[in-house]
């Protein structure tokens, strides 16, 4: 049978040299395509401002306007809360802060702090924008994630040091909220390029300025360092040293567990037992197996003649381990308390946490950021008398309220447990401060220089303090808080698992009406 297209495409010599130049053509083409999809850089995008980094599936950076949740369902409200209100803002009206954070962590406890931290944060924007008198500039809010442990801090910051001009006018970074390496090293990088820093949880020492040297110009800090922790603990339950001793994790660089560890011995000087030691993986969320240390460590304790008192300086996973150990331990009879930093706030949120534990005659206090019963409870037992105001903490609460609703928002849950950790509440004070700074340094209204919101620090005292609602945050000149409130946390076997027990100072009392800091020797 005759092939009509034969001889259309194929019969005289002309035709047959047009039909292989076309056809090499189509080859060619749909080679050179193919190649070109195999060869093309892979779109690492998720958001505006957002991607993967070569290596990482988590994607970091900094959303631009608040709009992007990274992928994380906790906190698709309260950043879709943010956006909203960024919307309502006209440009060259406004300064933006930004939220530096592990955002898309793995760690339940975290991923639960992150939410805190985002709704704190809200809340203080929120009030600076519409409960403030109509004062200027206004604040805008962008989410900057640094990933899984602050590892991928760098683009995050390197994305924020470009935002100081238009149309971002960045003034100031908050969040900044574990004592690592990492983000020691992320706030350098920001004060270096003059941009003014507030740190809401981290507490290490060494992440701070001081009379010796300030070598993170423009940070400032709402919560107190380990070693004032310690000592409002010490004040607190006036422990005895020659019944006390320490648990501690020998891993270095880690510098909350570093400092807490200084800060503990120093608070055992004088014991007749030495440290018990264990060593946790480089992954501080990571189980390892620590909890053979402390099934071992357990036994050593029960062997003393008389400790009555673990001072455990490590983190929130290993506390969690230990605390299961010691419920276990065979001399039940005898009776333990285990005092600890900040991290046991994680606590209330973690599902392997044995509360069986904490019925064998096992008591774990933590030295709190803040506590939802602190200012409720604590001025009407005649325990405080200055250093936080019951009113401040109720417009706190009254804010919480309309934020749970349209239009403002919802933003997650917010509830009396929602706030046992503190965090949430710690979060809008940072946020607070900043605000403030923005506005003190912004002549007439206009945009302050960038530079000059860091310079303030010094001047947070006094009739300019920060009421907050977890307590007065009165700065030295170094930019550290003076005397700050600390509650003091017990963990219960009740539903209730994070209980008030008291508020402590690192002076012993709370300070006067004045709340100035005194004068330090250089």
């Amino acid at each position: 049978m005759r092939n009509p297209l034969r001889y259309r495409l194929w019969y005289t010599a002309r035709q047959k040299v047009v039909s292989s130049v076309v056809a090499g053509a189509l080859a060619f083409t749909g080679g050179w395509y193919a190649f070109g999809r195999l060869t093309a850089p892979e779109d690492r995008s998720c958001a505006k401002g957002v991607e993967r980094p070569f290596g990482s599936e988590e994607c970091v950076g900094v959303a631009d306007g608040g709009t992007y949740d990274f992928g994380q369902s906790q906190l698709t409200d309260v950043v879709a809360a943010i956006a909203r209100e960024n919307a309502t803002l006209k440009n060259g009206r406004y300064a933006t802060v930004a939220l530096l954070l592990p955002l898309t962590s793995p760690d339940p406890a975290m991923r639960t702090k992150m939410q805190h931290e985002l709704q704190g944060a809200f809340a203080a924007q929120y009030r600076a924008n519409r409960l403030s008198n109509d004062q200027v500039p206004k604040i805008r809010l962008v989410l900057a994630n640094t990933g899984k442990n602050s590892l991928l801090w760098r683009p995050a910051v390197e994305r924020l040091k470009t935002m100081t001009g238009a149309p971002d006018h960045l003034r100031a970074v908050s969040g900044v909220a574990t004592s690592s390496t990492e983000i020691k090293s992320a706030v350098r990088e920001l004060t270096a390029a003059h941009i003014a820093v507030v740190g809401t949880t981290i507490t290490a020492d060494d992440i701070a300025n001081g009379p010796r040297s300030d070598p993170f110009p423009g940070l400032a800090r709402v919560s107190p360092t380990n070693r004032d922790e310690a000592a409002a603990l010490a004040h607190f339950g006036r422990v005895k040293a020659e019944k006390a001793l320490l648990v501690q994790d020998t891993r270095t660089g880690d510098h909350y567990t570093d400092t807490l560890r200084g800060a503990f011995t120093r608070l055992v000087r004088g014991t007749r037992y030495k440290p018990q030691l264990f060593t946790s993986r480089s992954d501080p969320n990571d189980e390892g197996n620590t909890a053979n240390a402390f099934r071992d460590i357990t036994h050593l304790i029960c062997d003393t003649e008389d400790a009555d008192t673990v001072f455990f300086a490590g983190r929130h996973v290993q506390l969690r381990q230990f605390i299961n150990a010691l419920g276990g331990r065979g001399c039940q009879d005898r009776p333990f308390t285990i005092l600890t930093g900040d991290e046991g706030s994680y606590l209330g949120s973690d599902k392997k946490l044995d509360r069986n534990a904490l019925r064998h005659k096992v008591t774990v206090r933590y030295a709190s950021l803040a506590h939802p019963d602190a200012w409720a409870t604590a001025p009407a037992k005649g325990k405080a008398t200055t250093g936080g105001s019951p009113r401040d903490y109720q417009d706190f609460l009254d804010l919480l309220t309309t934020l749970s609703k349209a239009p403002a928002g919802p933003i997650g849950p917010t509830g009396h447990e929602d706030l046992t950790d503190g965090q949430l509440i710690i979060a809008h004070d940072a946020m607070t401060l900043a605000v403030q700074a923005v506005r003190r340094a912004s002549p007439g209204g206009r945009l302050p220089e960038l530079a000059d919101v860091g310079e303030q620090w010094s001047r947070v005292n006094g009739s300019l303090k920060v009421s907050g609602a977890g307590g007065w945050i009165c700065l030295d000149n170094h930019g550290n808080p003076y005397n700050k409130a600390v509650p003091v946390v017990e963990l219960s076997a009740d539903a209730a698992l994070q209980r008030f027990v008291a508020l402590a100072w690192p002076e012993g009392r709370p300070p006067d009406a004045t709340c100035l800091p005194p004068a330090v020797a250089p």
